[in-house]
């Protein structure tokens, strides 16, 4: 009787003891509620199981264990959740579009509906996190997923949520953007690589209406612009913005402000940054859409093959899903200084120039261009030099598009190139170009207020009479 009462008291001490940690457990194993993990099997109600139990619980870690391949479809995370994908261990998107739901709210830009669906999506979810020294891999591949086959769905989206961490993980091979941010506040990203080169439209980190936004220690390797700094809503400004210690390579542009310009977007510093091998521009920065731009510092920044290392521009053009018929009154774009920086575009073509134009009567305001190195091939012909004629990204230009630089074609400056600007003030400016070149080093069309000095051409002070003025 003795025997059967103490076994009797250690079965009621274990099961309460098991109760007792089911119910504070604060890590949730996949496996535990039912995944295969096989890489196979499609274990989207398991992971969020995970999750729901989780954030039930009041927060904790849902876990992606190492050497682990863990297949799903469209997964919501919560309020308090970390999503902890440990060292080896793979969180991959389901081949399947039908794997993927259709409320995840939707791509903000106008044509491209076949990018709303995604794989991981939060709604009005706050003091949640992803992280681990695993990946998220979408499994993107054009063989997986084409706008013919359906639409391709991005890797990650968050709508209206606060107090948000991605940290040390691997993003790759989403089949459109690996993320698209909206309207959320306090983000922290720190550690992160991305790689999204398998399909197109391969946008790294997009930041829409979002504020007190800090990424710093990433690497992005993009199809697309690597970042966006965007807001879609006039009520909803981006602003309070650093980006610190990142590298950059892109298809397109590395950092990439503006296009969705409805709101305003103001106070973003980037500092510290490599750029290689950028297709289309290093800093793309792109008022149109009625907002006002401002306040930005971009320093200590290193480029290599980056054919135009700031491309800046100030017009009209729509480009939300949810513009309105009417086009956009212009309003502001000033107060941006450019410092520090070493773009080497030796071994490319004699298309490489800074690149800053507003448009007739609307004119970007205070541009500072400060300790500037810039190595350019040159190459750039007597016809190139001559050319007066230059399209005005004007509507009819653009055709429903965005102002791109291919539009203009061949700059008549090998260096820098300004057209309706007040206030362009340019101290250190150290051109070096390694093949004969006809143009001017400067060109200035319909600029008001400039300061120049200390202008070098080839280690040489240039001349008043290499700088060409238009008005």
């Amino acid at each position: 009787m003795k025997t059967h009462f103490k076994k009797q008291n250690s079965y009621t001490i274990i099961l309460i003891l098991f109760i007792h940690f089911t119910v504070f457990a604060t890590d949730f194993n996949v496996i535990d509620y039912g995944a295969k993990a096989d890489g196979v099997t499609i274990d989207t109600k398991a992971v969020q199981d995970a999750i729901d139990a989780c954030t039930k619980n009041g927060g904790g870690k849902v876990i992606i264990p190492s050497g682990k391949t863990v297949v799903i479809g469209t997964i919501y995370l919560k309020d308090f959740v970390t999503l902890h994908i440990e060292n080896g261990g793979t969180l991959l998107g389901s081949p399947n579009y039908s794997d993927y739901n259709t409320d995840t709210h939707k791509n903000m830009y106008k044509n491209e509906p076949h990018m709303n669906r995604c794989l991981i999506f939060a709604k009005d979810a706050k003091k949640f996190a992803i992280e681990g020294f695993g990946s998220i891999n979408g499994n993107g591949y054009i063989k997986n997923f084409t706008k013919k086959k359906g639409g391709r769905p991005m890797l990650l989206r968050f709508l209206n949520c606060d107090k948000i961490q991605l940290k040390n993980i691997t993003l790759k091979n989403p089949a459109a953007w690996t993320s698209a941010w909206l309207y959320c506040n306090e983000i922290t990203v720190e550690g992160i690589k991305i790689l999204s080169r398998v399909n197109n439209n391969g946008d790294g980190l997009d930041f829409d209406g979002c504020t007190d936004v800090r990424v710093s220690n990433s690497s992005f390797d993009t199809s697309d612009d690597s970042i966006c700094l965007q807001a879609s809503m006039p009520n909803k400004p981006c602003k309070n913005v650093v980006v610190t210690n990142c590298t950059f390579t892109s298809k397109w542009a590395g950092m990439r402000i503006g296009l969705l310009s409805r709101g305003n977007i103001e106070s973003v510093t980037v500092t510290n940054c490599t750029f290689n091998d950028i297709q289309d521009s290093g800093l793309k920065i792109q008022l149109n859409e009625g907002g006002i731009m401002q306040n930005m510092v971009f320093s200590n920044l290193v480029m290599k093959n980056v054919p135009r290392p700031v491309f800046m521009t100030f017009t009209q053009q729509k480009a939300c899903v949810d513009a309105p018929e009417e086009m956009y009154p212009m309003q502001s774009m000033k107060n941006f200084i450019f410092q520090n920086i070493i773009a080497d575009n030796t071994a490319l073509d004699k298309n490489s120039a800074f690149f800053i134009t507003g448009m007739p009567k609307h004119y970007i305001e205070n541009i500072n261009l400060k300790d500037i190195q810039f190595l350019v091939s040159g190459g750039g012909s007597k016809e190139d030099a001559q050319k007066t004629e230059f399209k005005e990204y004007t509507l009819e230009v653009l055709k429903g598009w965005w102002p791109e630089f291919s539009l203009v074609g061949t700059l008549p400056a090998s260096g820098l190139f300004a057209r309706h600007v007040d206030g362009l003030f340019v101290d250190n400016f150290n051109l070096i170009i390694t093949n004969k070149d006809h143009r001017n080093p400067i060109e200035l069309h319909d600029v008001k207020n400039d300061y120049l000095k200390n202008i070098f051409l080839n280690k040489k002070p240039i001349l008043q009479t290499q700088i060409n003025r238009k008005q």
